[in-house]
């Protein structure tokens, strides 16, 4: 079976085409700058990548070029687009009603629309995504939360100490983000270990980045909150801050409307707020080497936050079996995986330096003698869903 995998964007589309027989990636791309001058990129394992300037007005356009892209006589790497068995969607919020991957009905797509508000720049592209799929191809749509694997988290995990009547009238609560990642990791961390009720922290960092602290498979906390913006820093996201600062600076007449106040805290903020010149890590850390000052800030603000939640979830969970870093910066980064281990020396946490010096591939980073394990995993959240979409459409 193959399933095409959708990641709607508000000004992109993300795509792959998975083979289920062996879970292998047959064809990946994107389609970026959606309603602008549009680049469309298209990957093929052994190939040479393909990459074409184009106009793609909506997400109609783009998807019908990635479809036409799969099936064309050169290009392509299907005959037609009926060996599309289903379509899985990278959803963000399902907020409470959807709490796991599902069929597409309309009353998901309801649920989805009713989300809007907990997830404003995203779960409206998503739904684009879902909408023009079941206008050009007729087989089954499975959408797939970003919210759904933190739905295992108790009350006092989740609840904010607000009036009862906001979590009441607008569910106002923790969520949490980056749910197929966390699912994927930490299970990969328990496959590794032979012990799938192990206790994990898994640290998903990247431009976006949250943590997450399982037990026996499940979620029991998250970083991220009612929306991605709480947590550890970001490329562009403040994460944790005073609230008290917001009306502090709506009084000095910095900000003074609700949009100003999120694009500032999740457009202005984060790396990029506090160095002034980029949100990209890599060019954090080039500045940083360079002696910017700013930037050397960054990196020691990261790795103090990162820092306070994994020991934070360590102790919630009475212990942890393991530690998982993964995503662009967590893969890629020795230093800030050797930064908080060193500090977790005192749990009888022990790495390896030269091993921790490898990037971007899965390895046991810890020493024999450490008391926890400690992975660098690869995520593949499209592996997930297109899993999720298997299982689903494998039983109607």
């Amino acid at each position: 079976m193959k399933i095409l995998v959708i990641n709607a964007g508000s000004s992109s589309l993300k795509f792959q085409l998975i083979d289920m027989e062996n879970e292998s990636v047959i064809a990946k791309g994107i389609c970026e700058e959606i309603g602008g001058n549009s680049g469309f990129k298209f990957k093929v394992p052994g190939r040479e990548d393909y990459k074409l300037e184009v106009s793609l007005p909506t997400h109609a356009e783009a998807l019908q070029l990635v479809l036409d892209t799969l099936v064309d006589e050169k290009l392509g790497v299907i005959s037609s687009v009926d060996e599309i068995s289903a379509v899985g969607h990278r959803v963000l919020h399902g907020g409470e009603k959807l709490s796991g991957s599902v069929l597409v009905t309309e009353e998901v797509k309801k649920i989805i629309e009713e989300c809007i508000d907990l997830g404003p720049l995203h779960n409206p592209a998503n739904l684009k995504g879902i909408v023009e799929c079941e206008k050009i191809m007729n087989v089954p749509q499975v959408a797939v939360f970003d919210t759904g694997f933190h739905q295992t988290m108790p009350d006092y995990a989740y609840m904010y100490a607000l009036p009862y009547e906001y979590y009441e009238k607008y569910k106002i609560r923790r969520y949490g983000f980056h749910g197929t990642s966390h699912r994927f990791v930490s299970k990969r961390a328990g496959e590794l270990m032979g012990n799938p009720e192990a206790n994990v922290v898994t640290c998903h960092l990247g431009n976006g980045a949250s943590l997450s602290a399982v037990m026996g498979g499940k979620c029991f906390d998250t970083s991220m909150g009612t929306t991605p913006l709480e947590g550890i820093m970001m490329g562009t996201r403040c994460g944790n801050i005073d609230p008290a600062i917001i009306p502090y600076l709506m009084k000095k007449g910095e900000v003074t409307t609700a949009d100003e106040i999120d694009k500032m805290m999740n457009k202005k903020s984060g790396m990029l707020g506090v160095s002034g010149v980029s949100s990209d890590n890599q060019v954090i850390g080039k500045l940083a080497e360079e002696g910017n000052e700013r930037c050397i800030l960054i990196q020691k603000m990261y790795c103090h936050q990162l820092t306070k939640l994994v020991g934070g979830y360590i102790a919630a969970m009475g212990g942890t079996d393991a530690i998982v870093f993964t995503g662009g910066i967590g893969e890629n980064v020795p230093a800030y995986r050797s930064y908080v281990c060193e500090k977790l020396a005192f749990l009888g946490v022990k790495i390896d330096e030269k091993k921790n010096g490898i990037r971007g591939e899965e390895i046991e980073i810890s020493t024999p003698d450490s008391t926890v394990k400690v992975f660098v995993i690869p995520t593949n959240e499209e592996l997930v869903i297109a899993r999720d979409t298997l299982e689903i459409v494998s039983k109607m």
